[in-house]
């Protein structure tokens, strides 16, 4: 097996060929690579199972005998200066690894489907497979300086993905600010890799691990440097993994294609910033008070995420800020010490999320096909609804993966968020009851997202598909047809060239079954819609796109008992996996289970659950006036005149919700208006003073130069005349300065 191990430094490297391969051919055939762009697919699917193939057997390997392997060589040796670089196998490695290639396969058998018929295919699988190296390469590196490369390489991708439809202006802004938001605490990592260097004067993990806790603990070291190296080192994950005060950047991420939200939100950008916490928590355990800033962190970021998803009308958006809450929670179990339970979520919810997300994916390309629905539609949940009738396999696998994030047993997330609640409990009994309420408030926000996408009825009725129309939104919060509320609305539907298409994809008109209409042919532009007065309801998506959501649905029903003791006299086979890496860390003992315990906790945090989904069925009911048609009338922007107390409360916390807290707002208002002035001022500075200088100078030159041209009449005489004349000056200010000093 240890030959098995001494191979580790290619897993990085297997997914590598693709780009490379799509690079070159682009380079040098462009044409016939471009005829040729759906064979990329397969390679680059094989490619990364190979990986997933060595991650699993290392895994299995683990957990019968619990080895860890790392091999390292020298890159640079300069006297006492050592840099080295390799590759370091322990359960954090394989554990992470696994997440990559599971969630990376169904991301790509996904996107061969949604991403067909866009022109930036190519293009998109190159971003796709060199982010997937770039995340094997952080998750198996051996010392912070190969970590920080690699994290900045994954920064990389991560904003070429999120603007891979650059053209579009909110694409743009969201990939600069991811960019510049990330900078921040990459900054922030790189000065605390520098200062633990300048302690320790290693880079590697195994010392670093070992000096530190000998520096600390026999007060060798300054402890506010070495708490602020460990700030500094925490602001790097704060960014990667959205926590707050750096959250900002995420929901905006939203902008690229699906799938990378998908696989951002479950295995690669934002588990960065935890594996980074996990790597490095036999630092932080020992520094004094960081282990209460990380939780603090967590606590905020929790609650702080959860209401925000309260009240957001784009789907991926709330499954945005619902995966900033769920990284607050193993934030949270990271700072109170609960290394296992931390993990076992961030596997649980990776599945969860991926399943979600591309769960979402599959309901935008259906509504891709209802006539004048435009990019900024298809996302809005408000004018969703009644879709269980088209596109059941989507609505089902959705549902439980919704079940899953809100913690209804046995599905994945109830196993591990359970756990982490109870580990609050004994860490801190106010953490622990913002973290049971937040719990309550996922259910109420996830059952919310399924209600107001799937259930109900088709909220669309068009009257016509040309020019200026009055177009009928039915209330979304309807359950059936009956007293519903109309609310007219006018708007300009998209209108195209007839020379203009749909990016060459075809779109049948289909009935209400999903079945193809007039014998299936396509149509492309709304022109023709108009003329035919077609009606193309949502449909069912492809089966490769099916596929992958079926899979992960197997994941979140299975996953989760990878945390579960089957019997007293043996631990889970997660606690097996782990056990080389939290000897140095308090854990609960999982030798023996006390069930009744177990039972009791489930019951109390089940019940939170089912608490939160009675309210959202409840106030997105039509029995409830004041919820009834909220969402829909605030997404017109029509003010909601109610003027009962409760009324108006709900009004300015859904205000505060739909606006991000107005934390985005703070920023633009300070930090980004600041920034700018003073751009201004060193642009008027640069402009009237350094090029004033300079300009003054040339000025003058020319001026003296102008006025001494006029001296010169070509006469030698009056040249040597002039010469000795200033000769004499000179020589009788010498004199007289010379006099002067005598007397």
């Amino acid at each position: 097996m240890e030959q098995t191990y001494q191979y580790g430094w290619i897993i990085p490297f297997i997914p590598l060929p693709v780009p490379m391969l799509i690079g070159v051919g682009l380079l040098l055939f462009p044409t016939a690579t471009k005829n040729f762009h759906r064979l990329c697919t397969l390679p680059t699917v094989l490619l990364l199972s190979l990986v997933m193939i060595f991650s699993t057997n290392f895994s299995i390997e683990q957990i019968n005998t619990s080895p860890i392997y790392q091999y390292v060589w020298s890159w640079t040796l300069n006297n006492d200066f050592s840099l080295e670089f390799g590759y370091l196998i322990d359960p954090l490695t394989s554990i992470m690894s696994i997440l990559i290639t599971t969630v990376g396969i169904m991301v790509l058998i996904y996107s061969d489907n949604y991403m067909a018929h866009d022109q930036g295919y190519l293009r998109f699988f190159a971003y796709m497979s060199f982010f997937s190296t770039s995340m094997l390469g952080l998750v198996t590196s051996s010392n912070l300086i190969q970590i920080y490369i690699f994290w900045e390489l994954v920064g990389m991708c991560s904003y070429l993905l999120i603007g891979f439809w650059f053209t579009r202006p909110l694409a743009a802004n969201a990939c600069q600010k991811a960019f510049v938001t990330n900078r921040v605490g990459d900054f922030g990592l790189l000065l605390g890799i520098f200062g633990l260097f300048w302690i320790t004067g290693s880079f590697e993990f195994r010392d670093l691990f070992e000096m530190v806790n000998n520096l600390v603990s026999n007060n060798q070291v300054n402890s506010i440097f070495v708490t602020l190296c460990a700030v500094l080192l925490f602001a790097g994950a704060v960014a990667k993994s959205a926590q707050f005060p750096l959250h900002v950047w995420l929901p905006d991420a939203m902008e690229g294609p699906t799938p990378i939200s998908a696989l951002i939100h479950a295995a690669t950008m934002v588990a960065a910033g935890i594996f980074l916490v996990a790597r490095l928590l036999p630092i932080f355990i020992v520094i004094p008070y960081i282990m209460d800033f990380i939780s603090l962190i967590g606590i905020i970021t929790i609650l702080l995420g959860a209401t925000l998803a309260l009240a957001q009308k784009d789907i991926k958006r709330g499954l945005a800020y619902s995966t900033m809450s769920q990284l607050g929670y193993m934030m949270l179990a990271l700072g109170i010490g609960s290394y296992r339970s931390a993990l076992f979520h961030l596997i649980t919810h990776a599945y969860s999320k991926a399943l979600l997300f591309l769960g979402s994916g599959s309901v935008i390309h259906s509504m891709e096909s209802i006539v004048g629905y435009s990019a900024d539609k298809n996302q809005n949940m408000v004018l969703m609804g009644g879709l269980t009738k088209y596109i059941p396999i989507t609505k089902t696998s959705f549902l439980l993966g919704t079940f899953s994030l809100c913690g209804i047993p046995p599905l994945a997330c109830f196993w591990s968020k359970d756990e982490i609640l109870n580990d609050s409990w004994l860490y801190s009994p106010i953490f622990a009851i913002i973290a049971w309420i937040t719990a309550g408030l996922t259910a109420f926000y996830m059952f919310r997202t399924y209600l107001l996408t799937f259930e109900g009825h088709l909220n669309i009725n068009f009257q016509n598909y040309s020019g200026n129309q009055n177009i009928f939104f039915y209330s979304i919060c309807l359950w059936g047809k009956g007293r519903s509320k109309r609310i007219k609305q006018n708007f300009r539907l998209l209108r195209m060239n007839n020379n203009e298409k749909f990016a060459s994809k075809k779109i049948y008109q289909r009935n209400e079954n999903g079945k193809k209409r007039n014998g299936g042919q396509p149509f492309f532009n709304i022109i023709s819609f108009a003329r035919e007065k077609a009606f193309s309801y949502p449909y069912e998506s492809e089966n490769t796109m099916l596929f992958s959501l079926l899979v992960l649905v197997l994941f979140i029903l299975f996953v989760g008992s990878i945390g579960i003791p089957f019997n007293e006299a043996e631990t889970d086979i997660l606690s097996k996996w782990l056990a080389p890496s939290i000897t140095f860390l308090y854990e609960r003992s999982k030798d023996s289970t006390d069930w009744y315990e177990f039972l009791k906790d489930a019951m109390f945090s089940g019940s939170l659950a089912y608490l939160g989904i009675f309210l959202a069925s409840f106030l997105y009911n039509p029995i409830y006036s004041s919820f009834k048609n909220f969402d829909l009338i605030n997404s017109f922007g029509i003010t909601y005149l109610n003027r009962s107390p409760w009324d108006k409360t709900i009004k300015v916390l859904y205000a505060w919700s739909y606006n991000r807290a107005y934390i985005d707002t703070f920023y633009t208002t300070s930090f980004i208006a600041m920034i700018r002035e003073l751009a201004k001022f060193t642009h008027f500075f640069d402009r009237e003073g350094i090029d004033g200088i300079t300009n003054g100078v040339g000025v003058i030159s020319f001026f003296v130069g102008e006025g001494i041209k006029y001296l010169g009449g070509g006469r030698i005489s009056f040249y040597l005349f002039f010469h000795f004349s200033c000769i004499l000056i000179f020589l009788w200010g010498v004199y007289l300065a010379f006099f002067y000093q005598i007397f």
